[in-house]
């Protein structure tokens, strides 16, 4: 009954080069309509940069955008969990450490990302998913009455 991360997660994933600026940064989350970026180094997920990172550690503290590297102000280490992982200990990973997005990765290779939103999204399917199991499971417990 365990479901993984790999059925949920997006595989479309917005990213940028460690040594871009705020502003490319900015400019990729607009054309892709995404609120984060994964950053590659050497092309590797080296770290994450949000629209809230843009927004507090750049845009609130009065620094100019064009002369920001990525690797300035990015989330590092990233935060990050194995495609085969279930999608519990993706909850859990993310609880722990108060983000919202979880790229998806093994042996330095970035396979996906996985969002609240997209747990929101396949909430009703994963609940179907876990109710069938349970009932299957249930009925092989089951005595006749």
């Amino acid at each position: 009954m365990s479901y993984r991360v790999k059925e949920y997660m997006r595989k479309d994933i917005a990213t940028v080069d460690v040594g871009a600026s705020a502003a490319e940064a900015s400019k990729i989350m607009l054309e892709k309509n995404v609120g984060y970026l994964v950053v590659l180094e050497k092309a590797q997920p080296a770290g994450i940069v949000t629209e809230r990172d843009l927004v507090l550690k750049i845009m609130a503290k009065g620094k100019n955008p064009l002369g920001v590297k990525v690797c300035e102000f990015m989330s590092k280490p990233l935060v990050s969990i194995d495609p085969d992982a279930t999608v519990e200990e993706a909850v859990k990973t993310m609880t722990k450490h108060g983000i919202r997005r979880l790229p998806v990765v093994r042996n330095n290779i970035l396979y996906g990302i996985f969002t609240a939103r997209d747990l929101a999204k396949h909430f009703n399917e994963y609940e179907d998913r876990v109710t069938r199991d349970i009932i299957k499971h249930m009925s092989l417990f089951s005595l006749p009455f």
